[in-house]
């Protein structure tokens, strides 16, 4: 019996005109459904990474060795007219903030329709279809009323709820959230987290899941990449990453995270503890 292909299967180095060695033979793959957290501080190059996988570094004048084999193709191979029918279709990307990602001159039904008409069928009543399922797949509201509303008469976990269901109008076969939860709350970082789970589940959607936030990260992730100076470190299960971490810069950032504090002190006030997360993860 042979084991299904990797999804993702990336090996990439990248250098920009003036910053050569942004990325270093970074390797990591992705299999079919599978959640993989990558984790690294602010200049590691999380998002160079994203952005070498859609093939949008060659603006920034960047230069990529290696190959970003998606589905068995090497999308570094690609034409640009061949990369219009993956990006946003097989691969979707949701950002940090809805505030950059939303129009706000446009009203939400009109910018799901332009997501939609961008890659899919022109029909009507398939769009409108669609627009209403995936907005009921994040738990949002699906009637006309919404569809009316304005980005300014959103919160921000709603606007980037909206974010999340342009991304998955078409089903995609990965999704890269790149900073997702970073601009919200504790509680709807919370419940967006859940949500990527659940329509991992639900969809067999994989998620690539940037952050710099680790406890978010092994919340969410079956796999962590620790990601320094333009390489991979390390890539193990979060209960590995947190408990026998085998790189001294795994071990650091792992060192940083907030503790359980002595018996007494006020636990509403505190940080959850990475034991916490940990159990959290392992009871889903």
């Amino acid at each position: 019996m042979t084991l299904e292909s990797p999804l993702l299967l990336a090996r990439v180095s990248v250098d920009y005109p003036n910053r050569p060695g942004v990325l270093k033979d970074l390797r990591l793959e992705i299999g079919r459904g599978e959640i993989v957290g990558l984790v690294g501080e602010s200049g590691s190059g999380k998002s160079t990474f994203a952005m070498a996988i859609l093939r949008l570094l060659d603006r920034k004048k960047a230069v990529v060795h290696g190959k970003v084999q998606f589905e068995g193709e090497d999308l570094l191979s690609y034409s640009e007219k061949q990369l219009r029918s993956v990006r946003g279709r097989k691969i979707s990307v949701v950002l940090q903030s809805p505030l950059t990602s939303l129009n706000p001159a446009l009203r939400i039904g009109t910018q799901l329709r332009e997501a939609w008409r961008a890659h899919g069928d022109s029909n009507a009543d398939v769009a409108i279809a669609a627009i209403r399922e995936a907005l009921r797949n994040v738990s949002l509201p699906n009637d006309d009323e919404f569809l009316s509303r304005q980005v300014s008469q959103l919160s921000v976990g709603q606007g980037q709820r909206v974010t999340i269901a342009m991304a998955i109008l078409h089903r995609p076969a990965l999704l890269i959230a790149d900073e997702a939860t970073s601009a919200l709350d504790t509680i709807t970082q919370s419940e967006v987290l859940a949500l990527f789970k659940r329509l991992s589940m639900e969809m067999g959607t994989a998620i690539l899941f940037i952050s710099h936030d680790l406890l978010s990260v092994a919340a969410l992730c079956r796999r962590i990449a620790i990601l320094n100076q333009g390489e991979i470190v390390e890539c193990d299960s979060p209960e590995k990453i947190f408990h026998r971490a085998s790189h001294p810069y795994t071990r650091r950032l792992v060192a940083a995270l907030p503790q359980r504090p002595p018996s007494g002190q006020n636990e509403a006030a505190r940080e959850p503890a990475a034991d916490e997360l940990l159990a959290t993860h392992s009871s889903r």
